[in-house]
């Protein structure tokens, strides 16, 4: 029998062992190089402090130092003298959301706004504490600072979620709860959990977690944005520039990272029935960060509260449809809480 001989029975010769040998040192490096390259060309660094303080603080604008270190940011707006609400932001948003209910609830109620811990002008704080007493802190804070013994509370998403714990917490500070597609309810029995938009998404895995802390393309927080809302014409240049440029002030994105590994005691959802004051739930039915049945959850739960859902409307009511909104709030509140006449009608 003849054997047939081939290449494969040969061993390389001396120059062409040396090229492979080179090859598998050269490969690698050269794709750990591009790698480096494009990680350098992409990376977003955070944002001037003073710059942005300069341009998103605005006339009204004031800060506080709290006890553990934090500067707080915050603007108190509105009817001096009128009854006080205080409004919190959700997730990666800041006190800016607040300014078109601002504008139309200011002339008879006083309207603070506040960028909570990790988030807007406040940035990151030295206790890191993101979690809803570590916001709570921070209400508290502020509300020391004006004077507030009690005041009507109110949040929108992550916002919500710190409200009705606060509420649950300080019962005897909270007059009323206003909930805005407010987190922190189960899903019904059943029920998937909505897609959520691409910047949550990224923030469920470690290496995303980890590129969120140096890569912010822009384009993402765009399209985080408008994964957020029903109407997107509300989102405009500004509204994505603001966005963008306060997710990078120093913290902030440490802080997301932070909080999307925090545990947000699920647990503590069973215990919203213990709320006894009047409380509106508003929520947009065509929210695709958090289901719209959960307003139906909180009804179940908190006696006697009211439900609003506004239609074609995302997860950002107050964005998307503030004059519903306003008017939905200004009912609530008219019909529901006794509001003791302002000892001074000047307008902030």
């Amino acid at each position: 029998m003849t054997k047939t001989i081939d290449d494969d029975d040969f061993e390389p010769a001396p120059a062409r062992r040396a090229l492979l040998r080179r090859k598998r040192v050269l490969i690698p490096i050269a794709i750990l190089v591009a790698i480096v390259f494009a990680f350098l060309a992409l990376r977003t660094s955070d944002t001037d402090r003073d710059a942005m303080i300069a341009k998103y603080s605005g006339p009204a604008g004031a800060f506080i130092a709290g006890p553990a270190g934090q500067r707080i940011h915050y603007r108190d707006q509105g009817l001096r003298g009128g009854t006080a609400i205080i409004l919190l932001h959700g997730s990666n948003s800041s006190l800016h959301t607040w300014e078109p209910l601002v504008e139309r609830l200011g002339r008879t109620y006083r309207i603070v706004t506040l960028d909570l811990p990790g988030h807007g002008l406040t940035g990151g704080t030295p206790d890191k504490d993101y979690s809803a007493e570590g916001m709570a802190a921070a209400i508290d804070v502020v509300a020391a600072k004006l004077g507030l013994d009690h005041f009507i509370l109110g949040g929108n998403s992550m916002g919500g979620w710190v409200s009705w714990r606060y509420a649950l917490a300080q019962p005897t500070r909270v007059d009323a709860l206003l909930l805005l597609d407010a987190a922190g309810m189960p899903l019904r029995q059943g029920e998937k959990a909505p897609e959520s938009n691409v910047g949550f998404r990224i923030l469920k895995y470690p290496a995303g977690r980890w590129l969120a802390t140096q890569i912010t393309p822009r384009a993402l927080v765009e399209q985080s944005l408008r994964g957020s809302v029903e109407k997107q014409a509300i989102v405009d240049e500004a509204m994505i520039d603001r966005y963008w440029e306060l997710l990078r002030f120093p913290g902030n994105r440490e802080a997301t990272v932070l909080r999307a590994q925090l545990d947000r005691e699920p647990a503590m959802a069973a215990k919203v029935g213990d709320i006894k004051v009047p409380t509106l739930i508003l929520f947009g039915d065509q929210d695709r960060l958090i289901n719209p049945s959960a307003a139906q959850t909180f009804h179940e739960r908190i006696a006697g509260s009211e439900v609003v859902l506004l239609k074609n409307i995302g997860h950002l009511p107050m964005d998307e449809d503030p004059d519903a909104t306003a008017a939905a709030i200004a009912d609530f509140l008219m019909r529901r809480l006794v509001v003791l006449a302002p000892t001074d009608p000047e307008t902030r």
